[in-house]
C-alpha cells in the first residue's frame, strides 16, 4: 500500500484501523490487517496543514496537531465529530504529538515539551531540554513518567542524532542511542 500524490504527515492505528493524515484537512482510513481502504476519509473542516498525529487508546479519539499549533480532536466513530481542541502555549516551531491515557505531549522548538491534560485541556508542564539539543524531533512518554526523546545533536557532536530520556522531574539525561557521526 501506498498513497501517491499525498505528503503523509502522520499515522495512528487504534481498533485495527489504520488512520493517515495527509497535506490537507482529510483523515484516510484502512484496515490495519489487509491495509485496504475502509470507509470514507474523515474531512475535519478548517484543519490545515497538519504536522503529526496521534491515537489515545483511553477515548478513542485522534488527535491531530496542526503547523498554526492548533491541536484538533477527532473522534473515530462514524459519523466522527470533530473539535479544535487547544492551541499549543510555544513561541516556536511545532513538531510532534504524542498521547498517553490522560496526556497529550508535544514537542516544540526552541527545545521544550509541553505536556496537556486530555480531560480537561490544562497545561501540565513545560519541560526545558538542554542547550546541546539542537533540534528535537520527537518524543513520547513511559509508562514510567520519563520521557523519550529524539533529537540531534549530543554534547560530544552536533552532526549526530540521538535518543535520550529524560526523567520527569530531574535534570537526569540518559543517552539510549547515539548515530554514527554524520559526514554531511
Amino acid at each position: 500500500m501506498y498513497v501517491v500524490g499525498y505528503k503523509v504527515r502522520g499515522i495512528a492505528v487504534l481498533n485495527n484501523v489504520m488512520y493517515v493524515v495527509c497535506y490537507g484537512s482529510s483523515i484516510t482510513r484502512y484496515s490495519a490487517d489487509t491495509l485496504s481502504p475502509i470507509s470514507e476519509d474523515i474531512h475535519v473542516e478548517g484543519m490545515t496543514h497538519p504536522k503529526d498525529m496521534a491515537a489515545c487508546r483511553h477515548d478513542g479519539q485522534l488527535y491531530v496537531l496542526a503547523e498554526s499549533k492548533c491541536i484538533y480532536r477527532v473522534s473515530t466513530q462514524v459519523p466522527s465529530q470533530y473539535e479544535q481542541w487547544l492551541t499549543v502555549q510555544s513561541t516556536g516551531v511545532v513538531r510532534g504529538i504524542s498521547v498517553t491515557s490522560r496526556r497529550v505531549l508535544v514537542t516544540s522548538d526552541p527545545r521544550s515539551l509541553h505536556q496537556y491534560n486530555t480531560t480537561d485541556r490544562q497545561l501540565l508542564r513545560v519541560v526545558q531540554l538542554p542547550q546541546f539539543v539542537t533540534r528535537l524531533l520527537h518524543a513520547v512518554e513511559s509508562t514510567r513518567e520519563t520521557f523519550i526523546i529524539g533529537h540531534t545533536s549530543t554534547a560530544q557532536s552536533k552532526r549526530q542524532f540521538a535518543v535520550s530520556k529524560r526523567c520527569s522531574l530531574s535534570s537526569y539525561y540518559n543517552i539510549l542511542y547515539v548515530s554514527p557521526v554524520s559526514e554531511h
